[in-house]
């Protein structure tokens, strides 16, 4: 399907200039962050196949792990569904997950005998920014992945 164009599945893909994106509501059924991630491999493979974009393998995991991440964490504390949007310039992929719980995550210290609640530090990890905003209704979290390079640590976005 070439950009600019609506999916039977209910996303929304625009180019907007230098901007590429899509966006998919996601309503929690089963199978619900396994489709998110599949999404984010669709997406990425547009942008290489119809853009030219210069996207590894070892990209694509990282965004789909990151996906993976955010979407899971937004299912699990939030009511309601969770929107999910996928922006690229030429140099960066940005994963946008929305959800309608008002509370913000923190990470948690490293500690390697925490089982569980280790998304958030994970997603820091392999991002070169992370940023978290309080909405009117819920909140939005954007993780900032370079399409090329290797990834590196980024510093938690103080809540607005």
């Amino acid at each position: 399907m070439p950009m600019g164009s609506r999916a039977e599945d209910g996303d929304c893909t625009e180019r907007d200039g230098q901007w590429t994106r899509v966006g998919f509501a996601l309503a929690g059924d089963d199978g619900c962050i396994a489709r998110a991630r599949r999404h984010a491999a669709d997406f990425l493979a547009r942008l290489r196949d119809e853009y030219g974009r210069d996207i590894s393998s070892y990209t694509v995991g990282t965004i789909q792990l990151v996906v993976s991440e955010l979407v899971t964490n937004a299912l699990k504390y939030a009511p309601g569904p969770v929107v999910m949007e996928l922006r690229s310039t030429g140099a960066r992929v940005e994963v946008v997950v929305g959800d309608s719980n008002p509370a913000l995550p923190s990470a948690l210290p490293t500690d390697p005998d925490r089982v569980g609640r280790h998304g958030l530090e994970i997603v820091r990890a392999v991002t070169q920014g992370l940023d978290i905003q309080r909405l009117a209704v819920g909140k939005r979290i954007t993780a900032l992945i370079a399409l090329t390079g290797t990834p590196g640590p980024a510093p938690l976005a103080r809540p607005c």
